[in-house]
């Protein structure tokens, strides 16, 4: 039989039984919600300028290779170029993650 739940059972949380078993919060420490919303300000700006970068680059390739062949650079080599423009761009965006 299970036995009856008395007042006294649930006088488990009061605030010295509390203090024993948690520490109470430092005023001046962030809480982890405060630093992941922090995070997302910043990282929010990052993924805008990724996007942008992304939709702006087709167009910039095709143009550049356009521009590059018209003044009689081989189609190859402007490929090329605009690979390295890539590459470089690539390693730019990553390089900036880890500042």
């Amino acid at each position: 039989m299970r036995r009856r739940l008395e007042l006294r059972d649930l006088r488990s949380l009061e605030r010295r039984s509390m203090y024993s078993i948690f520490h109470p919060l430092d005023p001046d420490e962030r809480l982890p919600r405060e630093l992941m919303l922090e995070g997302k300000r910043h990282r929010l700006f990052g993924l805008r300028f990724m996007e942008l970068l992304g939709f702006i680059y087709l167009p910039a390739l095709v143009l550049g290779v356009i521009v590059m062949a018209s003044i009689g650079i081989k189609p190859l080599v402007a490929f090329g170029l605009v690979g390295l423009l890539f590459v470089g761009l690539f390693v730019y965006v990553i390089a900036g993650r880890y500042r």
